[in-house]
């Protein structure tokens, strides 16, 4: 790549999109200042020098229904970001996860012959297989952040580099336990619960009423047991009992926690790196559950059980997801040595030594670099 001033339009839909898309604009910026970003995110991508010229606010949908719902301003921002793409002539394309919006765009921009470089694969090894078919014909670039995707992808004919996972990059939380516990006046010596509902309000408001009812059955089988719940910024809890510490860093509810409950995704992989056990839940509404149904083909749902192939964690999804399978799912994990608490801490050890070391925005960073 010359000196010379160049442009990269990049997209991330979606609140995890938008903090992987900083941290990868920064990379870049290290090993050339030069190039300037621009496309869709979240203020931590215009804060690491990002234009945004749509916000994830407006991106992120959960579900087919929900899809459906949303359909016409999804197909009019497609076109405007096509329309964009066009005028701006940008030197590469970054896209972030966000496949439904993601992969379609790059099918309509591949005749531009502009790089595309896609990083957090599609998982097509769990629904869709057919995208590797589309990311074969669209992609310059796949970078995989998950150690058994390389494999899958290669054998199907699609060239992928594995860079190793974001969260291998985590430093320490900031804040320590008495801290914590002071500052939201928890008992250092009575056990915690903490609550992940999730990061979108849809499923937020799938979670959240089943959540609050596997407290109340808790409480009474564990009568000095505390809550806390991890909220993300953008999500509103309703109702919010008084007795439930709300935690704006979910980290550090994880961090501090004694068991977990939590919604399927990345807070499943999360809660293995802190240490914390969980039992991973998750519930769709009705068509959008039916739908998955056909279509996924993977055994597991929880990122740690995916990557470990086998059960770590509990898993209770759609009507699995009581607040009874709940209880009785996660009462065996409060006992220090108990057994389902050990070999839960154990799968997570093997895990975290799967996911790779440490610099894997910058080597991200590097091979987009070469693409350009």
């Amino acid at each position: 790549m010359d000196s010379l001033q160049k442009t990269i339009f990049i997209v991330a839909g979606e609140p995890s999109g938008d903090i992987h898309g900083a941290k990868l604009i920064s990379a870049i910026k290290k090993v050339q200042p030069n190039i300037s970003f621009i496309g869709h995110g979240g203020n931590q991508m215009a804060v690491a020098g990002g234009t945004i010229i749509e916000h994830i606010d407006r991106l992120a949908i959960m579900g087919f229904s929900e899809v459906i719902q949303h359909m016409p301003r999804m197909i009019r921002i497609m076109r405007e970001t096509i329309t964009a793409i066009k005028r701006i002539k940008p030197d590469g394309i970054i896209l972030i996860d966000y496949p439904g919006f993601n992969l379609h765009l790059a099918k309509k921009i591949r005749k531009q012959n502009i790089p595309i470089s896609y990083f957090i694969l599609p998982q097509a090894w769990a629904w869709k297989e057919k995208r590797v078919e589309i990311m074969k014909t669209t992609l310059d670039q796949a970078l995989s952040i998950f150690p058994f995707e390389k494999e899958w992808f290669e054998s199907r004919g699609l060239p992928t580099k594995f860079i190793g996972h974001p969260f291998v990059e985590r430093k320490p939380v900031k804040e320590n336990r008495d801290s914590f516990l002071k500052r939201h006046s928890l008992d250092p010596d009575n056990p915690i619960i903490t609550l992940l509902p999730g990061s979108r309000q849809q499923e937020v408001n799938q979670h959240w009423p089943i959540f609050l009812k596997t407290f109340d059955q808790l409480h009474k089988k564990v009568p000095l047991l505390q809550v806390v719940v991890g909220k993300a910024p953008n999500i509103t809890l309703k109702p919010l009992p008084d007795y439930i510490n709300v935690e704006v860093d979910a980290r550090l509810a994880m961090a501090y926690g004694t068991v977990a409950i939590t919604s399927s995704g990345t807070a499943t992989l999360e809660c293995a790196l802190e240490g914390i056990p969980s039992v991973v839940c998750y519930r769709l509404s009705f068509y959008s559950w039916v739908i998955l149904k056909l279509l996924a083909n993977v055994p597991h749902v929880s990122m740690v059980n995916l990557i470990a192939d086998k059960r770590v964690v509990p898993e209770l999804i759609q009507y699995n997801m009581t607040p009874d399978n709940i209880v009785n799912n996660i009462m065996p994990l409060f006992g220090d040595q108990s057994p389902e608490r050990k070999n839960i801490l154990t799968g997570y050890e093997n895990v975290r030594q799967s996911l790779g070391n440490p610099g894997v925005y910058e080597r991200a960073a590097k091979a987009i670099i070469k693409r350009l």
